[in-house]
């Protein structure tokens, strides 16, 4: 019987050998996920499709129309597919250093695992929309095809496509007909609170969230294959025409959910679920887009050394899982009627003036705390679970 050898010593990348584009990605993106998440911390009001107060002032309308174009759908489809990015950088490492693929795959399948476990972790104690369970169950269920020709990839985000469509029209014909009752955040009973939460958030996750990040995920793969964040130079052309028309489609497509959230537009309800439908969508490509930006400019930025707002920036995205942890705990203190309480008191423009101040906090935390190479507290525990000791 022959004894295999040891598999080599394998972890993550230390952190001053990352590359700059995906942190500096998940950085900005931190500060998009804020804002679209900090509303729905607010109770007491009638709201439309994407959870804004449909009785706010003339800033609180302007707010929500800005955030329905640009943000809203647009901040979960970008960190798919940097999730997909990543987990293929991961596997690539796991490989040159001597790993089989099943291996590889089991150690990418264990880290989703943890991952869907923090994110039921998330979802019971803070936040009913968490997204780091949908993160983790499509890395289970779709892992191997990192291995997959770049055609079945590809064949796959189609589908992909497909089905987010007629998830989110079935969704949308829920929200229209279906008795609109308090949410998580507005119950003053934190046990009523948590259960309602892990009833929303185990029904919402393997639907509508899964499906809006497979086929984001998936061009993240594809994507990473040809480390085009990480080498932006030769890829440029790409990037740019993904960036202009990512962005153009985002911003078209998210145009009639606008007017209809903003009450500027009431049309029937199948051209309102249509509308949030199309916004939906569309919001993948404006996903990428943000994704394709960020890469030209990572690209521009080393000519030269990178300044430190930039240097915070990705301090923040080294440390999204924990600031994006942070950014929960904050909003549960400030808005829930149990703590805070003022998810009864402000509208939508105050509830992102907070966010962004919340953000802005978790962006100096992290700038501080991780130069010398010190991972973020929810990194650390995921990278010792995932790896173990090593």
């Amino acid at each position: 019987m022959s004894i295999a050898p040891p598999a080599p010593a394998r972890g993550a990348t230390p952190v001053n050998r990352r590359a700059l584009a995906p942190d500096l990605a998940r950085g900005l993106m931190l500060l998009l996920i804020a804002v679209a998440h900090a509303h729905m911390y607010l109770s007491g009001h009638a709201t439309g499709f994407r959870g804004y107060t449909l009785d706010g002032g003339g800033l609180d309308r302007l707010v929500a129309g800005v955030q329905i174009l640009l943000v809203d759908g647009r901040a979960l489809p970008m960190f798919a597919a940097l999730f997909g990015y990543g987990l293929v950088q991961l596997a690539d490492r796991q490989l040159a250093g001597g790993g089989s693929w099943p291996q590889v795959r089991k150690v990418l399948r264990r880290r989703s695992l943890w991952l869907l476990t923090f994110g039921f972790c998330h979802a019971l104690l803070l936040f009913f929309g968490d997204i780091l369970g949908a993160y983790g169950l499509i890395g289970l269920v779709l892992v191997g095809f990192i291995r997959r020709e770049d055609r079945a990839v590809l064949r796959a985000a189609v589908i992909g496509l497909v089905l987010h469509v007629v998830v989110l029209f079935g969704f949308g014909l829920l929200t229209v007909s279906a008795p609109k009752g308090d949410t998580p955040a507005a119950m003053a009973d934190p046990i009523e609170a948590t259960v309602m939460r892990l009833i929303g958030w185990s029904g919402m996750t393997p639907t509508y969230f899964a499906a809006s990040v497979v086929p984001a995920f998936l061009f993240g793969v594809w994507a990473a294959r040809r480390r085009v964040l990480e080498d932006p130079a030769p890829h440029r052309r790409l990037l740019s025409r993904v960036s202009v028309t990512g962005t153009a489609l985002a911003v078209t497509g998210g145009v009639p959910l606008m007017l209809i959230d903003t009450r500027i537009w009431a049309p029937s309800d199948m051209t309102a679920v249509s509308a949030y439908t199309l916004h939906s969508v569309t919001g993948i490509a404006g996903g990428l887009a943000y994704a394709a930006i960020i890469g030209l400019v990572a690209g521009r930025m080393r000519r030269g050394s990178p300044g430190v707002a930039v240097k915070a920036l990705v301090a923040c995205g080294q440390w999204s899982l924990t600031c994006y942890l942070l950014q929960s705990v904050v909003f549960v203190a400030v808005f829930a009627p149990y703590a805070g309480g003022l998810g009864t008191r402000v509208g939508d423009a105050a509830a992102s003036g907070i966010a962004v101040l919340t953000w802005l906090a978790t962006v100096v935390l992290a700038a501080l705390l991780a130069p010398g190479g010190r991972r973020g507290p929810a990194e650390t525990v995921l990278r010792r679970l995932t790896y173990g000791r090593r």
